[in-house]
């Protein structure tokens, strides 16, 4: 909690810098200077409020949405010996790495993968496929855990929501902006909103969010880098290796996890070009690389 309310303070802090500056530079009184009568203060507070409140129940509903979406089964009365070691694993990193036991799920899946997610770090989920319980030796399975452990030990879930929730605040603001002035400055439409601004206003989110997004990927990748640390300090270097080495062994098979689960997930398909800009994950072969380097 403490966590959410410092980024939310932050958050706010920023919005009201990013006014000031706005109010200081003149920018309404040089956007009523060319017709564009424009309250940017509160079109701020607007998309602040939508922006980060739209991140927040997406970060409240997580967990919800994961078991959904994947059809995870919460072990809760273990029905085999597998599933008594998979939640004696996950109790032993979770004290290790100081938190609360987590619920501990299996979803099926062929496809080797795991993931994490919840509002706090001692109320979240952590789950593993089928496939990769069933397949992976138990030391690989142990250290993929106490990756998705890592996660949840570093707030990784809540600190990409609310990066999502500022990026979406500042999409929507400067799209505003673009199809109020386009629509008043190029459409003359003197009283309300015309048929301009709401077409303006559309395609700017678009591009803007589309280039936005590369941000919160940026970050997605550098966490990735802290929750392999994490793995190595929990479970041991070497198998935090051994999993990542298997996992590239199997990057043919599809990673089936929900488009909203994919940065939260241990990996992904492998992407090239200009598309690893858009990656949550970076390559496997660049995450063994940090790990053996001790980074």
């Amino acid at each position: 909690m403490m966590r959410i309310l410092l980024f939310l303070a932050t958050n706010m802090a920023v919005l009201v810098l990013v006014g000031t500056v706005f109010t200081l530079l003149g920018f309404e009184g040089l956007l009523a200077a060319n017709g564009v009568d424009l309250n940017l203060s509160a079109l701020l507070v607007f998309c602040g409020l939508f922006g980060m409140g739209g991140a927040l129940v997406s970060l409240f509903l997580s967990k919800w949405m994961a078991k959904r979406g994947t059809g995870t089964y919460i072990i809760e009365n273990p029905r085999n010996r597998d599933e008594q070691w998979l939640l004696d694993t996950v109790a032993e990193l979770a004290n290790e790495a100081g938190i609360k036991m987590p619920e501990v799920g299996v979803f099926p899946s062929d496809a080797p993968n795991a993931f994490a997610t919840g509002w706090n770090r001692n109320d979240a989920l952590v789950a593993v496929s089928s496939g990769m319980l069933q397949r992976f030796p138990a030391n690989e399975v142990r250290a993929v855990m106490a990756h998705e452990i890592g996660h949840v030990a570093n707030g990784d879930m809540v600190t990409l929501t609310l990066i999502q929730g500022v990026v979406n605040t500042f999409v929507m603001f400067l799209a505003r902006i673009i199809g109020h002035t386009v629509d008043r400055a190029v459409f003359k439409t003197e009283r309300g909103y015309g048929i301009g601004y709401f077409i303006v206003t559309i395609v700017a989110e678009i591009a803007l969010g589309f280039l936005a997004s590369m941000i919160v990927f940026k970050f997605s990748r550098w966490r990735e880098y802290r929750a392999d640390a994490a793995g190595a300090r929990l479970a041991g270097r070497g198998d935090m290796i051994a999993a990542l080495e298997r996992l590239r062994g199997n990057q043919s098979i599809a990673q089936d996890l929900p488009g909203e689960l994919t940065a939260f997930g241990i990996s992904e398909e492998l992407k090239q070009g200009i598309s690893s800009l858009f990656s949550s994950h970076p390559p496997l072969e660049q995450r063994i690389a940090a790990l053996r380097a001790g980074a």
